[in-house]
């Protein structure tokens, strides 16, 4: 078996990290996986190596200064088509709108489902998740939305998680001691958010909440680690700026993290907070709960449905800041359960239920 899998990035974004383990999962069952990418700014490769056995096609795509985010969406969509080769693949598996959109007659993961006010990007929106043959969803909620909106009925392949890499990380091996000793030397105790600061991750209502936070523990920090995307949040980064000179704080924003860097960056933390108000799965906390972390996420039904009681809720600012000081306590049984979950979760699963879905749902014509 053939497969392509197409995404729009080389950066560490979830739908990326997402295709770089499926495909090295098909690659253990002995599925020929090619990965194709857009190098933006000239990128080389991946955020990490990828197994040799996969197959990487990164498709140029130099930056121009002063582009508008429809432009840059639109010249992404026509250059992945442009050099995309349909032929020599069984299964085109699209992981985003982006090359849904460049290649039209695929498989199409839908991890979530975004709301776009601009009239192209809303119709790339819905072509891609109208013309694909085949829909995957990796949570029955975000399965959900897509039948309530569009009538379809995707089948639910959850993530997998590379839950050994942040367990290995929370040990108690000299190695790991010293990882997680670099971070709190240089940041002290502190509460840790992925993903960087845009609409998507609640990064305003966590600054918020941190303020809050500080009146019980003046010697908490709040880090942002992460951050790339396609779109403009210019105007959502100076509300971001606003709420922080408003409440005199100084969060510390670490940008994009190196690789091997993130899993001491995870374990090392005093809790994890995951306020997003949208997602479709939630890997970046299922990681922290793989490295013994306690992890306080958006009251999302979503998130109910893939963590369970492995995590805490809040539904606002004033919630989100009690449930941070909660979690601060060590609850050993929450500890055990966010582990065993996100040990549950594998890599090897998710390329078996895709193969299978593969087989059970051919390319028409």
């Amino acid at each position: 078996m053939r497969v392509a899998l197409l995404t729009y990035s080389t950066k560490p974004r979830g739908g990326v990290v997402h295709t770089l383990n499926l495909a090295e999962a098909l690659a253990d069952l002995g599925v020929h996986v090619t990965v194709w990418s857009l190098a933006r700014g000239g990128d080389g490769g991946f955020f990490r190596p990828v197994d040799p056995r996969v197959r990487c096609r990164l498709v140029p795509f130099p930056d121009h200064e002063d582009e508008s985010v429809t432009d840059r969406i639109i010249r992404s969509i026509d250059a992945l088509r442009e050099h995309f080769t349909p032929g020599e693949y069984d299964v085109v598996h699209a992981q985003d709108c982006i090359s849904a959109n460049a290649v039209e007659r695929c498989v199409r993961t839908i991890h979530h489902l975004d709301r776009f006010t601009t009239p192209i990007l809303v119709e790339c929106h819905e072509k891609a998740i109208v013309t694909p043959y085949a829909r995957i969803c990796v949570s029955r909620a975000v399965a959900g939305e897509v039948h309530y909106g569009w009538g379809f009925a995707p089948t639910v392949i959850p993530n997998g998680v590379a839950a050994q890499r942040f367990a290995t990380a929370a040990a108690d091996t000299q190695a790991a001691v010293a990882a997680r000793r670099r971070w709190r030397e240089r940041l002290g105790p502190y509460v840790l958010a992925v993903g960087g600061i845009e609409p998507r991750k609640g990064s305003v209502d966590l600054l918020a909440a941190y303020g809050r936070l500080r009146r019980e523990r003046p010697d908490l920090r709040l880090v942002f680690a992460g951050g790339e995307t396609l779109f403009d949040y210019r105007d959502y980064r100076a509300e971001f700026e606003r709420v922080r000179a408003d409440l005199e704080l100084e969060p510390v924003v670490l940008g994009p993290v190196a690789e091997d860097e993130l899993p001491a960056l995870v374990a090392a933390c005093d809790v994890f907070a995951f306020p997003s108000t949208k997602e479709g799965f939630g890997l970046a906390a299922m990681e922290a709960l793989a490295a013994g972390r306690p992890v306080v996420a958006r009251e999302l039904p979503i998130l109910r449905e893939v963590f369970g009681d492995a995590v805490t809720y809040a539904a606002d600012v004033p919630a989100l800041a009690a449930r941070l000081v909660d979690a601060l306590t060590p609850d050993p049984a929450r500890t055990a359960a966010g582990r065993a979950l996100a040990e549950s979760l594998t890599w090897d699963a998710a390329a078996r239920a895709h193969v299978e879905f593969y087989r059970s749902h051919p390319a028409p014509g």
